[in-house]
């Protein structure tokens, strides 16, 4: 080993790379995590902050874990526990009823609520409220403070983060890497994390693995501050968030400006679809349109072919793990940094089962699947367009 590598070197100081690093370090393993910009940069430092998904293999250790993560950390989260959901429409009250089922299968506790009931705990709800759920688990967190909480942890324990170092390469000898090469040198390993985000199947794919991963923009809002709601993890109308606890209301969500590849560099700016969420939020919240838009965020996201996490061991690189959790990686990451520590130091998950999160389930995928699913820029759209028509297998 180099003098300035360590035993495991982690690409991308985002939430689930942070988190890694600090389960490592809690088992006493030397980490080293590189950053291109510095931590929480992208999507982990600005997102929803939302914490209950139940759908995931990781649902049970994220609910286990997050009431526990600023005494772990040793620094806030801003953790609030709960999550109220409105409904608009029968289909919202479909989604809603599917979701408590799921996880009451597996212990929680959730309850439909009448419109007058969404009304008096919400009191920016309005008359087109037809229902709702009120969900005892799950919660929401201020992402920038839980980042930086990440952070500090790691450097308590020892760990070493280097910002505004963007990886290059890798080096590797025996079928293992042994080397992470960047514009700031050469950093030694015994293993290796890959958890880069958008990037992360360009980077896996300098290793000969093939990461299906489609980049895409999404955007966020912030308003200016509101009175406290009594449960500031209030959402619904196809957008995540919360309200924060100095009032303002931060949310997101759809619909995705597909990208043809995650840009490297400057930050893109923002687009027509903050009006769309200005106007989703207002069918939310009615009694809050009287408030302004202060601030807004245009950030690149990753997402997988079926939507779940990646996580695994590479069969060809065996030292190296690959992780992504499908643009939900904030909520889940107490939960997936301890997994992907696990992977690295035992290689297997002692508390979930990761079987649906291997990557060899895209063995077989359609090397169109982004064009199958229209996940393209509309440059690559009508490109496609313009080209002769594919035909089908037989």
């Amino acid at each position: 080993m180099t003098v300035k590598g360590a035993q495991v070197v982690i690409v991308g100081g985002g939430v689930t790379g942070l988190s890694a690093g600090w389960w490592l370090a809690r088992q006493g393993a030397e980490v080293l995590v590189l950053e291109k910009f510095i931590v929480g940069w992208e999507a982990s430092g600005r997102n929803g902050g939302g914490a209950s998904h139940s759908f995931s293999p990781l649902f049970l250790e994220e609910q286990r874990l997050w009431p526990q993560m600023d005494e772990l950390l040793g620094y806030p989260t801003e953790f609030q526990p709960c999550r109220v959901r409105i409904g608009l429409t029968d289909e919202n009250m479909t989604m809603f009823r599917r979701q408590m089922a799921i996880a009451a299968r597996q212990g929680f506790k959730a309850e439909l609520l009448t419109p007058q009931q969404v009304r008096e705990l919400v009191p920016l709800a309005g008359d087109n409220v037809i229902g709702g759920a009120f969900y005892h688990y799950g919660g929401h967190a201020n992402p920038q403070r839980t980042v930086q909480a990440y952070a500090w942890a790691l450097q308590d324990l020892g760990g070493r983060i280097l910002q505004h170092c963007r990886v290059t390469g890798f080096r590797s000898q025996g079928g293992r890497v042994t080397a992470v090469e960047t514009d700031r040198g050469e950093f030694g390993c015994d293993s290796l994390v890959i958890a880069a985000g958008p990037q992360l199947g360009e980077l896996a794919g300098q290793l000969g693995a093939e990461v299906p991963v489609a980049p895409a923009r999404a955007e966020m809002i912030v308003t200016e501050p509101l009175p406290l709601m009594k449960h500031g993890g209030t959402d619904g109308n196809a957008l995540y968030g919360r309200q924060t606890l100095r009032g303002n209301l931060v949310f997101g969500g759809g619909p995705h400006e597909w990208l043809d590849e995650a840009p490297v560099g400057a930050r893109p700016a923002t687009t027509p679809l903050t009006r769309n969420l200005a106007g989703r939020l207002l069918e939310l919240f009615p009694k809050a349109a009287h408030v302004r838009v202060i601030r807004s965020w245009a950030g690149i996201v990753e997402n997988t072919p079926d939507g779940r996490p990646i996580l695994d061991r590479l069969k060809t690189v065996p030292n190296t793990v690959v992780a992504t959790m499908s643009s939900i990686g904030f909520g889940l990451s107490p939960a997936s940094g301890r997994a992907i520590a696990d992977l690295v130091l035992q290689g297997r998950c002692d508390f979930a089962d990761l079987t649906s999160c291997r990557l060899d389930r895209f063995a077989n995928l359609d090397p169109d699947w982004r064009q199958d699913r229209s996940w393209i820029s509309p440059d690559a759209r009508a490109s496609s367009a313009g080209s002769p028509l594919r035909t089908s297998q037989p």
